[in-house]
């Protein structure tokens, strides 16, 4: 279900329109339901739910209201907070509905954000509406350095683990995963959520204060796709990164803002515990959708 920005005038006239269809479908008698947060854009990507829908056989409903118009990018430089107020909406409203069926009966309920997505996803989630029923987990891509659960997260990770590929706690409740160290299967409490990140991501890894001191994602070790030759200069390191903003799209899949098929699915494989999976089959699936991914 797919809401777009001028099919209502008001946020509660289009979360309406998506509950009404939501329901119409019998989306909640499905095994997973996604509530989806888009890009500045209003683009879902397709790798990030065609990945979980295979996995989980077609059994899937995902839901998204459009918010905006404007570049990720550019809404993150002047309005960061912009879709904040859409996301929370759509999630109270759904979360509300979901919690009134029966928990033996319900499907699986999922958030997924990409970029200023993810932003506003995470702020959609407000504790005191989960403490009583929290939801099953959460895949946030390429959270932007704005996202402030995540900037607390890797500010408090365990004190070996890198600032672009942090360890919170025990990892039961919060995983990180890159396209060479996915967030696994094992050892997960009730709830998952997972960031998925890319260390070559400027859109995470920007930051206003690389002016005047190294970012730590720079030191070593540093992430297998970040240049060993790139060196931190006072401003001019910050104004490279910012301009990195705005191509990060462009970069080969699977580096930079451009999330690929295969790491989305070893995502969702931790977050939804899907069954029936073996090692061949998975490997297959990543060879048939990587084949859709533009070079």
């Amino acid at each position: 279900v797919y809401i777009g920005l001028n099919a209502a005038e008001r946020i509660e006239q289009r979360v309406d329109l998506a509950m009404a269809e939501l329901l119409r479908t019998g989306a909640f008698e499905r095994r997973v339901l996604v509530v989806i947060t888009p890009t500045g854009t209003g683009w879902v990507d397709p790798g990030a739910i065609d990945s979980l829908e295979y996995l989980h056989r077609g059994e899937v409903a995902s839901v998204a209201v459009q918010y905006s118009y404007l570049p990720s990018w550019l809404t993150l430089l002047t309005r960061p907070e912009h879709g904040a107020e859409t996301a929370r909406a759509l999630f109270r409203a759904v979360h509300a509905h979901w919690r009134s069926l029966p928990p033996a009966t319900r499907p699986k309920l999922y958030l997924h954000g990409l970029s200023l997505g993810a932003l506003s996803a995470e702020a959609a989630l407000d504790a005191w509406d989960l403490l009583a029923d929290p939801i099953d987990g959460a895949l946030w891509s390429g959270p932007p350095f704005r996202a402030r659960t995540w900037r607390s997260l890797v500010s408090a990770r365990e004190p070996e683990s890198t600032a672009w590929l942090p360890r919170f706690r025990d990892g039961t409740v919060v995983r990180f995963a890159n396209q060479w160290q996915p967030a696994g299967t094992e050892g997960w409490g009730p709830v998952r959520i997972v960031y998925l990140q890319y260390a070559s991501d400027p859109v995470t890894f920007f930051d206003p204060a690389m002016a005047w001191r190294e970012p730590e994602w720079m030191q070593n070790p540093r992430g297998r796709d970040v240049s060993p030759a790139l060196r931190w200069f006072p401003m001019v390191t910050m104004l490279q990164v910012a301009a990195d903003i705005a191509a990060a799209e462009e970069a080969p899949i699977g580096h930079g803002h451009a999330y690929a098929f295969a790491d989305y699915l070893e995502a969702w494989r931790a977050v939804s515990a899907p069954e029936g999976w073996d090692t061949d089959a998975l490997v297959a699936l990543k060879a048939e959708g990587a084949r859709g991914e533009r070079p």
